[in-house]
């Protein structure tokens, strides 16, 4: 697990991760219900891809987002489930570096492209709203898979260095993270070589993802001044309408970010359950949530999900 370097200092070559301090006798009764979240997060996704999938009416580019948005969330899923089922079903918190380095890719890959793809469905909504006539011939197929494909090169290229920064590192004596699951910030403070590198670029790794929330924000400020607009009340909500499960999914992403964001830079006293639930809750919840809000919240999809359960709608 480890050698002595030329430095006397011990290398290291294997990572602890954590689950819930103070409840590590009842991990295992905690690991039920994040099996159940886990389980519906993936069943939730895969009906969304399914239904969008073989449904011809619903081939149309806001279905199609809500596709990239049910993948992001999947690999969210895949990505994280590993090491929380280990330790909280099997007590086993060692991870080789290589696999945390490669844990962290894929989790800040996926959280990355989430976020985009909730900036292009603020953006499919605004085109909905502002130009309705014009919608289709804005929105192509060709031009969705031509977004779609960019924003997920951009995701790609944006965290392809995380791995290779924090691979030159050396990480010596301290071993043991923050999270049951490898973060760059999380691991890059093990170091015990310079990690200016590192700090400078996850943070331009952080900023581009909050970028994405201003522009949002930015978005549905044209949203409402658009919908103000229109004379008709009734024309207003039906408009509003049709971006709240957008909202709910933004709400729902973005809040334990800023939230966990927020206590690691300005909270004195900071609760270290606080912050692990927080974190835990970034990746169980969007991917469980976001399903359940398209199909309470959208018709359409609602309609054709109960129709391949074999139930009637109201």
């Amino acid at each position: 697990m480890m050698y002595l370097s030329n430095t006397s200092e011990a290398e290291i070559s294997t990572f602890l991760l954590i689950g819930i301090p103070g409840f590590e006798n009842v991990h295992v009764w905690i690991s039920i219900p994040i099996c159940l979240m886990y389980l519906m997060a993936i069943l939730g996704n895969c009906t969304i891809l399914f239904v969008i999938r073989t449904e011809p009416s619903l081939h149309e580019p806001m279905y199609y987002f809500l596709s990239m948005l049910a993948l992001s969330d999947l690999g969210l899923s895949f990505s994280s489930l590993p090491t929380m089922l280990r330790i909280f079903l099997f007590n086993t918190m060692g991870i080789s570096a290589d696999a945390c380095i490669a844990q962290e890719f894929f989790i800040h890959g996926f959280t990355d492209m989430e976020s985009s793809v909730l900036l292009i469905m603020s953006f499919d909504r605004f085109v909905a709203i502002h130009n309705p006539l014009r919608y289709s011939s804005i929105l192509t197929t060709s031009r969705v898979v031509q977004i779609g494909l960019a924003f997920a090169i951009k995701s790609i290229l944006l965290v392809l260095p995380l791995p290779f920064t924090l691979k030159r590192l050396r990480y010596c004596n301290k071993r043991l993270l923050s999270h049951s699951y490898c973060l760059h910030q999380d691991v890059m403070k093990l170091a015990c070589s310079d990690n200016k590198v590192n700090f400078y670029y996850g943070l331009f790794v952080a900023l581009c993802m909050m970028s994405d929330s201003m522009l949002i924000a930015v978005s549905y400020v044209f949203i409402l001044r658009t919908v103000l607009s229109i004379a008709s009340h009734e024309e207003r909500l039906r408009a509003l309408n049709t971006c709240v499960s957008h909202i709910c999914a933004v709400l729902i992403f973005y809040v334990p970010i800023i939230t966990l964001a927020t206590m690691h830079r300005f909270a004195k006293h900071r609760s270290l359950l606080a912050m692990i639930l927080i974190a835990d809750a970034f990746l169980l919840v969007p991917p469980l949530m976001n399903p359940i809000v398209y199909c309470v919240k959208t018709r359409q999809i609602r309609v054709k999900v109960l129709e391949k359960l074999g139930l009637k709608s109201k």
